[in-house]
């Protein structure tokens, strides 16, 4: 579900928040941006996005005069404490919503119901398709669930987004980000029009998140990887599992060797 969060005043804090966080950005990592013009400057626009780095939610926003409105998981919202409510501060003035993920399929309803509501106020709703980041700077697969019932649902066109180079700026793990040039390729507006009246239909769901998807890989350039990410992610998991495994069974038989030879050693001394 989507947490009841006061948004009185937010414009406010957003216009301070976008002079403050994205002047800060724009100056100290200079983005460059392709195709700025295609962001409609008035009325409900899907901007959909590939995931590279847990910046791409600021970066974006910061190039663009309009307000763009994410998704947050909850927590961010909701954490005790004076540095709580900084932070629950800080990611209202930058746009975020926070939704409960506690459930999967509760989740992604509250997402969907969130980008409805924006766009129905005549916002820009922004999503990432592939649903998580990507583990290795490739494009996955996206998930239809998401994006395409916000598109038929509202009739919104959808702008692809290419973020360029985020991920080496602020990799995974990583809390100081490397100063960098980080750049962003807007795409045309999609028009799914055609769909309309076929929103449940999970094969036109499929089509219209593949024509997206294939829109990114060409602005981004990136190697596209037919599987969702969060079943790369456990791939990568088990494969690092694994190593980790034979590492250690190597180890433990090079120590029973070592320990074989001290054996033989002492009883030929005897």
């Amino acid at each position: 579900m989507v947490l009841d969060v006061d948004t009185g005043g937010s414009g406010v804090l957003y216009g301070a928040m976008k002079v403050s966080v994205g002047g800060t950005l724009k100056l100290a990592f200079r983005p460059w941006v392709e195709g700025i013009e295609q962001v409609p400057a008035a009325g409900p626009a899907i901007l959909a996005s590939n995931h590279l780095s847990f910046s791409d939610s600021f970066f974006l926003p910061a190039v663009l005069d309009r307000k763009v409105t994410f998704v947050a998981k909850a927590e961010y919202f909701t954490t005790p404490g004076i540095k709580g409510r900084l932070t629950a501060a800080f990611f209202k003035g930058v746009g975020q919503l926070p939704v409960d993920r506690s459930g999967a399929r509760g989740a992604a309803e509250a997402a969907i119901n969130s980008g409805i509501r924006v766009l129905e106020e005549g916002g820009l709703f922004g999503i990432y398709p592939e649903g998580t980041r990507s583990p290795d700077g490739r494009l996955y697969r996206g998930k239809p669930g998401g994006l395409a019932r916000i598109a038929l649902a509202t009739g919104a066109p959808v702008i692809p987004v290419a973020m360029i180079d985020t991920e080496k700026i602020q990799p995974p793990g990583k809390v100081v980000p490397k100063l960098m040039r980080p750049g962003i390729r807007i795409g045309r507006p999609l028009d799914f029009s055609r769909y309309q009246g076929m929103d449940g239909d999970r094969f036109i769901q499929r089509s219209l998140t593949d024509e997206v998807m294939y829109e990114i890989m060409k602005l981004s350039g990136q190697e596209y990887v037919d599987i969702y990410a969060t079943a790369a992610k456990r791939q990568i998991a088990e494969a690092e599992k694994a190593e980790r495994a034979a590492e250690k069974a190597a180890r433990d038989a090079a120590k029973a060797a070592a320990r074989e030879q001290d054996d033989q050693t002492g009883g030929q001394a005897a």
